[in-house]
């Protein structure tokens, strides 16, 4: 397949890119800054630079034309505010949903949060909180497109420890961590199952094989 990544320089996307890249793959990894690019070129990606933030539909589209998946890994990331939360959480992701609408390409899997699907408590820092609440909006325009076939993935607190292959992956599994190792795998899975369109799912450590978790939600 051909994957487009937006975010290519992530966390998850880089272990994502060098999964896709590994089992031949032609991956695309779309940065803001072009000191970004040896990183992906090490991971097995291509290195397209396009600021999500600036750029317009059409100048995205291009990048997407002749995928057979797109991929939403971007963030604004830590130490950013609040009206970055919502130009990139929310505003790259319904850029990156146009444009992939535009190019004809329909599977489309978005990294979200668990917790963007309520309210977020009282108490929550006022960042953290415009975070989930620009997941929330991203989410909810993404899957009110008929022409994508998406797929939301909503992963537990992120680790860096090494991936144990198992998780426990459902529409709602409780609060917990996950290795961003496991989360590439389980992107990677999910891109191979068409049966997973239409689905929002949250992600945590678990007993279950990535395969086996992923065939499970897709009932096949």
């Amino acid at each position: 397949m051909r994957i487009v990544i937006a975010g290519g320089h992530g966390q998850i996307a880089l272990r994502l890119e060098r999964l896709l890249g590994a089992r031949g793959d032609e991956v695309v990894g779309i940065i803001r800054r072009p000191e970004q690019a040896g990183e992906l070129l090490a991971a097995g990606a291509e290195p397209v630079v396009c600021d999500l933030e600036s750029a317009s539909v059409a100048d995205v589209a291009k990048h997407l034309e002749g995928a057979d998946a797109a991929v939403f890994a971007a963030g604004a990331g830590p130490g950013s505010g609040a009206a970055r939360k919502d130009t990139v959480d929310r505003g790259a992701c319904v850029l990156f949903a146009d444009a992939a609408e535009a190019a004809g390409v329909r599977r489309f899997v978005v990294v979200s949060s668990m917790g963007a699907d309520r309210e977020p408590p009282e108490g929550t820092d006022p960042v953290f909180a415009t975070y989930l609440r620009a997941k929330a909006a991203a989410d909810a325009d993404v899957r009110s497109r008929p022409g994508l076939d998406w797929t939301i993935l909503r992963p537990g607190r992120l680790t860096d420890k090494p991936g144990t292959g198992t998780v426990t992956l459902a529409p709602s599994t409780g609060r917990g961590e996950v290795s961003r190792d496991d989360v590439a795998a389980v992107l990677a899975a999910l891109l191979d199952q068409p049966r997973a369109a239409g689905l929002t799912l949250e992600l945590v450590g678990g007993k279950s094989p990535v395969g086996e978790a992923v065939s499970v939600v897709a009932g096949s």
